[in-house]
């Protein structure tokens, strides 16, 4: 059987991609909080990297329906 290769570092891959998808669509981290219903210091803490901070299922699928990627998007690990 095959091993299976895991993304040991997930949050920070898709904290990196929330924050890339976001940029790229012209959207502040504030506009991207009133979207999902969050809070503009929440979506700050989800895209930094100096915290870590998990985040559920639920905001990780809020976030992509507001940058409208796919979550798979989201989980890719950029070159």
């Amino acid at each position: 059987m095959e091993k299976l290769k895991f993304d040991n570092d997930i949050y920070n891959t898709i904290r990196k991609n929330i924050k890339k998808y976001r940029r790229q669509r012209k959207m502040t981290s504030a506009e991207l909080a009133e979207l999902v219903n969050l809070s503009h210091d929440f979506i700050r803490q989800i895209e930094s990297e100096k915290t870590a901070y998990n985040f559920s299922v639920e905001t990780f699928y809020k976030i992509s329906v507001a940058l409208d990627v796919s979550l798979d998007m989201l989980i890719q690990k950029q070159q």
